[in-house]
């Protein structure tokens, strides 16, 4: 079974930084899409970054840019989500997901395994 699980949350002050931590079991990593996604009391859920995982090509949504970055790490089947310049807005709970994607995309609805999420907290 595939299992993910999220680690690396917590609260951070403004301009802070966090690394958030996706440890994967239960597929061959390097045939997935994985992402990372996000979603804050009231709102829908929405996409933050996704990745195949044997390649360098990535996306971001637009708030994510010039401050988020994804990585993979194969050999020990983790993803990373490296947040800096933190911001009030991104307090939210993040998830990890994968699934067997042609292509990256940032739409919730394509993935099938996810995370149980962690809570990110950006205090002002």
């Amino acid at each position: 079974q595939v299992q993910l699980v999220e680690s690396g949350g917590g609260l951070v002050q403004t301009g802070g930084s966090l690394r958030l931590s996706c440890a994967t079991s239960g597929f061959t990593v390097g045939d997935y899409t994985v992402a990372w996604f996000r979603q804050s009391p009231g709102k829908e859920r929405e996409g933050v970054s996704c990745m195949k995982m044997n390649s360098d090509t990535t996306n971001y949504a637009d708030f994510a840019k010039g401050r988020f970055t994804i990585s993979s790490d194969i050999a020990s089947g983790t993803v990373h989500l490296q947040m800096n310049s933190l911001q009030p807005e991104d307090t939210a709970v993040y998830f990890c997901a994968a699934d067997l994607v042609l292509w990256p995309s940032l739409h919730p609805g394509v993935y099938d395994n996810w995370g149980q999420g962690i809570q990110v907290t950006v205090s002002s």
